[in-house]
């Protein structure tokens, strides 16, 4: 049997008494939450789910998601997990493009959901604690979890919509089980005594299969955060003594200034983990300094279930890299033309192997041009040194060509991140009537930090060539952020008209 919610069952009868979750004062047992997934599969199938049927889960990070996750896939359904803070509107894409049999949606999103299930003729259930507890009370658990193939979707995850509209990656219990595994046992190293932080958000790739999936497989407790804040993050790292640190580089940039609340100690973290986005060289550093405990950078996409690449911890780590291909993955760099880039260029990272999704759902098209003899094309710029370390340099649609040369944006905010009064930062390009495009560099100082355009501008050009730094400094108090704390750079709008 190769269903995804055996990892819970797995789990349940060999750690029954072990905490899988926590949230706030809430704790509950795996024998608990086996129960409870049960129910949830009997209900839905009260409700006339059937094996194959798309099933979507609206929810923040509340015990509540992965009741839902794994009951869905008892039943031999299909998760399609969404941000709780979607409008109406874009549910509804959603539900209509996936062909949503049934949605169960949170209280906080339950508003817009039941406007797009009405638009599209989705079955809603609110997850209302009160009474969807009450009501799984009454149902009988179901007995059975779908004897699932290795091939059968278990997931679909929408992309961002960089591009466009949002696309559904389709991932199969294969997908997710063999990235699961490779995650317990060659990337963490996860075990029941571990305590791993769920302050990724659930419905996105990084999260469930790295935080919820990973934790249950191991038997290991997950202690889960609603939302990101660096003061609740601390205050759960010490309260749970998490072990394992799962973030994004806002998440740990963010825990680089926060203040340390009175009596705060992390005695059994021994690991963190970053992953959703390059993360800048001085925040690595600022936070192995702060908190004592090494911090492994790697590499991965909704696509690939996510995790493609990663600092091993049995291997010597370099930091700015993303690591080696995990197991039963491989990388290469390619050319435009899709050959082989050669030793020391830059070229498009491909990716092949058992974590690769089956394709955009109904999207036959975009399969065909997203993964091309069954390469997956990631759209992310990247070169390989000597020993097999990939160091990403960019997204291919985010290089800015400056009077026909390629800037990379990341190179840049590299060396921003070195001013001292700098703690977050965006470069993009804008148009320029003479050089195509114009560099731009959007700027959160720190609390109480102090400089002014002129000087970023002066310390940016002392360390790349004259065609790079910026000439267009802007200073915001917030970057915009996606749900995983991922900088938005899209959603930055600037003007060459000074600084």
């Amino acid at each position: 049997m190769t269903n995804i919610a055996t990892l819970l069952t797995g789990s349940a009868a060999a750690h029954g008494d072990r905490i899988a979750l926590r949230h706030a004062t809430t704790a509950l047992t795996y024998a608990q939450l086996d129960d409870l997934t049960a129910r949830t599969a009997a209900l839905l199938q009260d409700r006339g789910v059937r094996p194959g049927d798309r099933v979507a889960v609206i929810t923040p990070n509340v015990p509540h998601f992965p009741i839902a996750y794994y009951g869905i896939l008892r039943a031999g359904a299909v998760v399609v997990p969404m941000n709780p803070l979607l409008k109406a509107p874009e549910i509804a894409f959603v539900l209509r493009d996936a062909g949503a049999r049934t949605v169960l949606t949170s209280p906080m999103s339950a508003a817009e959901t039941a406007e797009a299930a009405a638009a599209t003729e989705t079955d809603c259930l609110v997850l209302e604690p009160d009474g969807f507890d009450a009501l799984l009370d009454r149902i009988e658990p179901a007995a059975a979890v779908f004897d699932a193939q290795d091939t059968d979707l278990a997931v679909i995850l929408y992309t961002s919509g960089t591009t466009g509209t949002p696309k559904g990656a389709e991932l199969t219990h294969r997908n997710l089980l063999t990235n699961t595994a490779t995650a317990v046992q060659t990337l963490f190293h996860v075990g029941p005594g571990d305590v791993l932080f769920g302050g990724l958000p659930l419905f996105h790739a990084f999260g469930q299969t790295c935080g919820l999936n990973t934790a249950v497989a191991a038997g290991a407790t997950l202690s889960l955060l609603t939302r990101f804040h660096p003061a609740a993050a601390l205050e759960t790292i010490h309260r749970d003594a998490v072990t394992v640190l799962l973030g994004v580089p806002t998440m740990y940039a963010a825990l680089v200034h926060a203040e340390l609340p009175d009596g705060f100690d992390a005695p059994r973290l021994r690991l963190a983990v970053s992953g959703g986005a390059s993360l800048p060289a001085e925040v690595l550093h600022g936070f192995e300094q702060r908190f004592g405990v090494d911090v492994l950078e790697g590499y991965g996409l909704s696509e690939t279930s996510p995790v493609a690449a990663f600092n091993m911890p049995d291997r010597p780590r370099k930091p700015g890299s993303v690591g080696l291909p995990v197991r039963g993955v491989e990388l290469r760099l390619v050319n435009e033309d899709g050959t082989t880039t050669g030793p020391g260029e830059i070229g498009e990272i491909a990716i092949r192997g058992e974590n690769v999704m089956a394709g955009y759902h109904g999207r036959p098209s975009a399969t065909a041009e997203a993964i091309r003899d069954g390469w997956f094309h990631t759209g992310d710029l990247a070169r390989v040194d000597e020993d097999g370390y990939y160091f990403i340099v960019d997204r291919a649609k985010d290089v800015i060509i400056r009077g026909g040369y390629n800037v990379y944006p990341r190179e840049v905010e590299e060396v921003l991140y070195k001013h001292p009064a700098v703690a977050e930062a965006a470069v993009v390009g804008i148009p320029d009537p003479r050089l195509g495009e114009e560099i731009a560099a959007v700027v959160v100082l720190k609390p109480g930090g102090r400089a002014t355009a002129e000087e970023i501008r002066d310390h940016v050009k002392a360390q790349v060539a004259a065609y790079k730094y910026p000439r267009v400094v802007k200073f915001t108090d917030v970057l915009p952020k996606g749900a995983t704390g991922k900088i938005l750079k899209r959603d930055i709008v600037i003007t060459p008209t000074g600084s």
